[in-house]
C-alpha cells in the first residue's frame, strides 16, 4: 500500500511538471510573404520586411513575450495564379536564393511587374 501511494504521488508530481512545461512550450507557425518591385533587391527587401511585420503581428496576437525567426524554404508564390496555375516556371526563377538565419527568399520575374520575391520563415514564440 505504501509503495502504491508513493507511485501515485510521484505520478501526480510528474503530470504537474509536464503540465507546467506544456504551458510554457514554444509554438511555431510558418510565415510567408510575397512582394514585387522594379528591382530584384527591393522586391527581396520588401518581402522580408513584410514577413517581419507579419511575425510581429503574430507575436502580438498570440501574446508571445519572445519571438524567434528561422529561415524556412518556400516556393515562389506568383500573384497571377490564372497565368501561372502551376507556380513559378523554371525559366522565371532567379538565382541564387537569398538565405539568412531569419529568412529564405526566392525571387522570380513577374508577369506584370519586373521582380517578385517570396520569403519564408518559421516564427516561434512563447
Amino acid at each position: 500500500m505504501k509503495s502504491f501511494l508513493t507511485v501515485g504521488v510521484l505520478g501526480m508530481a510528474m503530470l504537474t511538471i509536464a503540465g507546467i512545461d506544456a504551458a510554457h512550450a514554444m509554438s511555431c507557425q510558418l510565415i510567408t510573404a510575397t512582394h514585387s518591385a522594379r528591382s530584384w533587391a527591393m522586391a527581396a527587401q520588401t518581402s522580408q520586411a513584410l514577413a517581419m511585420q507579419t511575425a510581429r503581428n503574430l507575436q502580438r496576437a498570440r501574446g508571445w513575450s519572445t519571438l524567434t525567426l528561422s529561415a524556412y524554404t518556400v516556393a515562389g508564390d506568383p500573384f497571377w495564379k490564372a497565368v501561372r496555375p502551376r507556380g513559378v516556371p523554371a525559366k522565371a526563377k532567379l538565382s541564387p536564393d537569398i538565405v539568412t538565419p531569419q529568412f529564405y527568399t526566392t525571387c522570380f520575374t513577374g508577369v506584370v511587374v519586373p521582380f517578385v520575391c517570396t520569403t519564408g520563415s518559421s516564427a516561434c514564440g512563447q
